[in-house]
């Protein structure tokens, strides 16, 4: 008979070993992510340092190809704007968007109403090795009706999200945005379109890759060239990209 006698890390040690808060362990274990084992009656968590090395090269593998829209690596930060005039086009990049996120262990956020709400989950929910009722409960996916209905409440909320989650140990946040339905939830179109532009310079201090995408049936031509101009992002790709 064979015997294991690899030498077993405990939590702050496996921490110590991949240069990383207990929390994230925790985390990534409970995820599944990271392979661990329960001892005792405490079912206290243990580490293989093979599994850590593994974890770490797979991690790293993932991440190095950064993340993608329709396909396209895009950098981070970046703040994009997809316009779409079908209901099939408002998915096209958004949901594979959001399902390669989840698979790396990034927080998804999505920002919209409903019934835009349910058919986002419908939709992530079909997706291959996505459990998106693990990831809600490991705070990995979330859905946002912004609280202030002005560009300065909006602002500081959303920093207050960002910076929890970077002290969480989020290095790629991934944002959707219903703008169509985002601007319900301010006093008028003007009102949003100011947010945008001021969420263009506040999201540059986060790693956050949002996609704020613009239903061409419900705006007018000046708000969508003031759209394109408050996500200057998008002059660095082929535009095609994101006309759905």
């Amino acid at each position: 008979m064979k015997y294991d006698t690899e030498r077993l890390l405990n939590t702050a040690e496996a921490a110590r070993f991949l240069r990383v808060s207990q929390a994230s362990i925790r985390r990534w274990s409970d995820s599944g992510r990271l392979a661990a084992s329960r001892i005792g009656g405490r079912r206290e968590r243990r580490f293989k340092q093979s599994d850590l090395v593994a974890f770490m090269d797979r991690e790293h593998s993932l991440t190095a190809a950064g993340p993608t829209v329709g396909g396209v690596p895009v950098p981070v930060p970046s703040h994009l704007a997809p316009f779409y005039s079908t209901d099939a086009g408002r998915l096209r990049l958004t949901v594979p968007f959001l399902a390669e996120g989840l698979r790396l262990g990034q927080p998804c956020v999505i920002v919209a109403t409903e019934p835009l709400l349910t058919l986002y989950r419908e939709a992530l929910s079909g997706q291959d090795v996505v459990d998106l009722r693990q990831a809600e409960s490991n705070g990995l996916f979330g859905t946002i009706r912004l609280g202030g209905n002005t560009t300065a409440g909006v602002i500081d909320d959303w920093e207050r999200r960002f910076s929890e989650l970077v002290a969480r140990g989020a290095s790629v946040i991934r944002l959707v945005g219903e703008m169509a339905r985002v601007r319900t939830m301010f006093l008028s179109e003007d009102e949003m379109l100011r947010y945008e532009e001021s969420f263009e310079l506040m999201s540059r201090r986060y790693p956050v890759v949002a996609v704020c995408q613009y239903d061409v049936r419900e705006f007018n031509g000046v708000a969508m060239l003031r759209a394109l101009k408050a996500h200057p992002d998008m002059f660095e790709f082929r535009i095609g990209t994101f006309l759905n």
